[in-house]
């Protein structure tokens, strides 16, 4: 477990680095400063992008990505699973999976491929998750995969490729919850011990104490936080990403110092490059304004002034591939996609390729139905803006974290709308079979009230098939009435405004 870390760099320099382009370049490290910083076009464009969670925790393939965690946990199913299936953990920890995860057929070419196929604009890796193993080349720590298991720099093949296949380049950092994350390994015999130090693959190992409270103890401390913040700026130096992913412990008030530090620095790289980024982020950790607001497994009920984003996974159970993945249907994922670009949300949908670097026929299947229907429907949602309104009917969106576990049932009179140029897209979200539709916020004037809509439609046509829909507005709505239009997937009207 032990790492000699910082022999392999000059750490005070690379502070000393941080501080002198935050003091030579516009952004500056307080949020007054931050909130200047915009939104980039490709992302207000792009809609829907591509999450991969892959590490070490793919080989016990159990539970789900949090297995260094919970394996550590007297009496829970990962630690028993642990020891019938691997022996006691003072004899096989945690480490031990590292040389057995040797993703011997990890191509980047055929993943960054499929992503594409996909519909993805965009892709984020994850490049060091809470186990505190890095997925990357580092120059910080022997701890990754470079170095160990793989030996390959996994997201440098991943950024490669995704820069020759023109998606635009992410990588998410976990590492700070990595302070308490396998403290539970101290609590009874086991490969983790007091005597881990700086730059080792289990420290610090804290206890996790209540891990929700912004000021719980122990707090991290300031040489935990120091190594935080450098392997992000290394991230950030090292593979320029375009989307700068956090996950959700930054909120603790000891990270904020180092937040404004980490996003004045990225900024000011980006200025350098000549390229536009953004950091994701949860639960307020940031000022409003100064990053983009992420929901995970979850959505806004409403429309939003705002561009957001959401992250969810085609697994139910579990962001990383364990033998008893649940899998979403495309239907339903494609459902939610509309939803959240109608609302002015990008989809982040995440897949957990299997040790080996393959991935799974269940998320490959699923990955090329989305595919196929934005391959026709895309029009409707690459580059679209919000309208007067995201949506009518009588289904609604539960709003919040957490809440894509249970299937949403659609009717025929749920609709989505986004828009671009002159066109208005209504998108059906399950069409009856009888073919017949009203859309209510297109309704055509009365004496008693105001509608919606004053404008004028030109034409109505259905995307993706021949058939010219028969459509005339009424006061009641634009009802629309089709004889050979079928799917289980949302069906998309384009309607010309003159």
């Amino acid at each position: 477990m032990q790492g000699d870390q910082y022999n392999m760099y000059d750490k005070q320099a690379y502070l000393k680095q941080i501080e002198d382009v935050i003091a030579k370049g516009p952004y500056k490290d307080d949020w007054d400063s931050l909130s200047a910083h915009r939104t980039p076009e490709w992302f207000k464009e792009a809609k829907f992008g591509i999450f991969i969670h892959w590490g070490v925790y793919s080989v016990p393939a159990f539970g789900s990505e949090w297995y260094s965690r919970n394996m550590y946990i007297q009496g829970s199913p990962e630690y028993q699973h642990h020891i019938d299936t691997y022996g006691p953990h003072k004899d096989f920890g945690y480490k031990d999976f590292i040389p057995m995860f040797k993703a011997e057929k990890f191509n980047a070419e055929e993943w960054v491929g499929l992503f594409k196929k996909a519909g993805a604009k965009y892709v984020v890796p994850v490049a060091e998750h809470h186990d505190g193993f890095q997925m990357y080349k580092s120059e910080i720590s022997h701890w990754n995969a470079f170095e160990m298991g793989p030996g390959r720099d996994v997201l440098g093949e991943l950024t490669a490729e995704m820069n020759k296949q023109g998606l635009v380049n992410g990588a998410s950092t976990h590492r700070i919850e990595h302070w308490f994350f396998m403290g539970h390994g101290k609590e009874f015999e086991s490969d983790i011990t007091d005597k881990e130090k700086e730059g080792d693959f289990y420290w610090p190992a804290m206890p996790e104490g209540n891990h929700q409270d912004l000021f719980s103890e122990p707090v991290p401390t300031e040489d935990f936080l120091e190594d935080w913040m450098i392997r992000t700026c290394e991230l950030i130096d090292r593979y320029q990403v375009k989307e700068l992913y956090f996950d959700w412990w930054i909120q603790h008030s000891s990270a904020k110092k180092y937040l404004k530090k980490i996003a004045a620095y990225y900024y000011n790289r980006a200025l350098e490059w000549g390229e536009e980024v953004h950091i994701a982020y949860k639960h307020d950790a940031f000022m409003f304004g100064t990053a983009t607001v992420d929901i995970e497994r979850g959505q806004f009920s409403q429309i939003q002034p705002f561009v957001w984003q959401t992250d969810t996974a085609i697994a139910k159970n579990s962001w990383c591939y364990t033998e008893n993945n649940e899998f979403k249907e495309a239907k339903n994922i494609l459902c939610d996609l509309v939803d959240v670009v109608s609302k002015n949300g990008c989809m982040l949908l995440n897949v957990g390729p299997k040790a080996d670097g393959t991935i799974s026929e269940e998320d490959r299947k699923v990955l090329l139905e989305i595919g196929k229907w934005l391959e026709v429907n895309g029009e409707a949602i690459y580059g679209t803006g919000i309208w007067r309104v995201a949506q009518e009917g009588p289904t609604l969106v539960e709003e919040g974290q957490f809440t894509d576990g249970k299937d949403k049932v659609f009717t025929r009179e749920d609709f989505r709308f986004t828009r671009k140029g002159s066109c208005l897209y209504a998108i059906c979200l399950s069409y009856p079979k009888d073919g017949k539709v009203v859309i209510k916020s297109l309704g055509k004037q009365d004496a008693s009230h105001l509608p919606k809509f004053h404008g004028i439609i030109k034409n109505v046509e259905v995307l993706g098939f021949e058939e010219e829909p028969v459509w005339n507005r009424m006061v009641e709505g634009l009802v629309i009435e089709t004889k050979t239009v079928c799917s289980d997937k949302p069906v998309v009207f384009k309607i010309e405004i003159d």
